[in-house]
């Protein structure tokens, strides 16, 4: 359309196709918030009512009843808790490690710095499902397999977060204000707490909102380290749940939504950073 044409006209021009795009992300948006709406309604529903037909949006009559029964039957506590907090850790020894690998490899030039960067590049490639067993056996033979402890090493230093780091250090941090802090006295470690890292938040915000769902969300791993059903985490004790003889959905329902709460919680908190993180390498790339 040419630039002579009327602002009206061009406007009339562009009125179906953004029509088109706001349903398109109309449908996304259902397809994606629609099955956490119904496990929100489902909970709130006698296990009766959870498959009726013809479906029910809301609830009717609303009951707390499944939140209760889970609570006092099920150790549900304890899972919400050990997951919480392996996350927590998880997230902040990746986090510190991830940008202390990275940081390294971006501005230090040593031995082998590219032998190893390949070789944990080359990592990303390889399923966790493929070392597991190794891990595990290592864990064990080391005296290491406590789950308190083992629960962290896989997420300690992802590739994927090494990398990530690696990358933002190399457009974000200049080498004139490295030297700078060096010829002020400044140590390296000290360059990299003090100097480094706050110019970091953005890519740490997006790391750390990453490592977060991956080690709360993680099942594969607990699986093979965890047998107590008092120790498992949120996975792990809501699989038991499906896998019961009844197949509770309402408890199962009522622990998804509980379970959701942190997830949600790290977004709010991140979620600035995640989205100057991600918009960063775009924008400097």
């Amino acid at each position: 359309m040419s630039a002579s044409t009327p602002a009206h006209a061009r406007r009339r021009h562009r009125t179906p196709s953004r029509a088109l795009l706001y349903a398109a992300l109309t449908a996304l948006l259902l397809a994606f918030v629609g099955p956490l709406l119904w496990a929100l309604s489902g909970s709130f529903k006698p296990r009766g009512d959870i498959f009726a037909y013809p479906p029910r949006p809301l609830p009717s009559p609303a009951t707390l009843a499944n939140y209760r029964h889970l609570l006092d039957s099920q150790p549900y506590p304890s899972w919400f808790l050990i997951s919480t907090a392996v996350a927590l850790v998880a997230t902040a020894v990746s986090v510190f490690v991830c940008a202390l690998a990275g940081y390294g490899f971006a501005k230090y030039r040593f031995t082998g710095r590219t032998f190893l960067f390949s070789v944990m590049f080359s990592s990303l490639s390889i399923p966790f499902a493929v070392i597991l067993v190794p891990l595990f056996v290592i864990l064990v033979k080391t005296g290491l397999g406590n789950p308190w402890f083992a629960l962290v090493v896989p997420w300690v230093a992802p590739a994927f977060g090494i990398f990530m780091m690696q990358q933002y250090i190399i457009q974000s941090v200049p080498d004139e204000l490295l030297e700078a802090s060096r010829i002020d006295g400044c140590g390296e470690f000290r360059i990299f707490c003090q100097v480094v890292l706050p110019l970091l938040r953005p890519s740490l915000g997006a790391l750390a909102v990453w490592t977060f769902l991956q080690s709360y969300n993680s099942f594969l791993w607990p699986l093979v380290l965890i047998s107590d059903n008092d120790q498992f985490t949120l996975p792990l004790g809501l699989q038991t749940l499906f896998q019961a003889e009844n197949r509770q959905y309402d408890l199962v329902l009522a622990g998804s939504v509980l379970a959701t709460v942190p997830t949600v919680l790290v977004f709010l908190l991140l979620r600035k950073q995640l989205l100057e993180g991600l918009s960063a390498g775009a924008v400097k790339g």
